[in-house]
């Protein structure tokens, strides 16, 4: 049984030309991608199983993250169903030469863990542990667009 800090995850992607839409940001696309792939860490790590996208929640584009600069996607789980695991992302732009970082994107995921032939199989509960783990999941939860 993780605990919500144990699945946290943060990883880097820095924004090439080959990421990026007519206006040199990085295209919408690409940010799910990421944002996909960091969720489903955070969300095998809780489960100990393969996990699955199954919903994606209120995906809000703030502000662009341009060429150059790299987009880092961080993720926690928040909640654990029977054998689905609600996952907080976020992205934000970081200048790699200042550190300067600001948010851009905000969503909330939803992931079924699966055995080796795709069915559905349960997760244990989400431990909350500390007080930093108190303060994620709180905030996760009170803007959760299905809460």
């Amino acid at each position: 049984m993780a605990t919500v800090s144990e699945t946290y995850i943060e990883n880097r992607q820095r924004v090439q030309p080959t990421d990026t839409n007519n206006y040199t940001s990085a295209h919408g696309g690409n940010v799910v991608k990421w944002m996909d792939e960091v969720g489903a860490m955070s969300a095998m790590r809780h489960a100990g199983e393969t996990c699955v996208t199954a919903r994606i929640n209120g995906l809000d584009f703030e502000r662009p993250v341009p060429q150059g600069d790299t987009c880092v996607i961080e993720a926690y789980a928040y909640e654990a169903g029977q054998t689905s695991v609600r996952i907080r992302l976020r992205a934000f732009r970081e200048n790699p030469r200042t550190g300067e970082c600001e948010r851009t994107t905000d969503s909330y995921f939803v992931f079924v863990a699966v055995d080796s032939e795709g069915t559905p199989t349960p997760v244990p509960d989400l431990e909350i542990g500390s007080e930093r783990c108190e303060r994620l999941r709180s905030e996760a939860l009170s803007n959760d667009p299905e809460r």
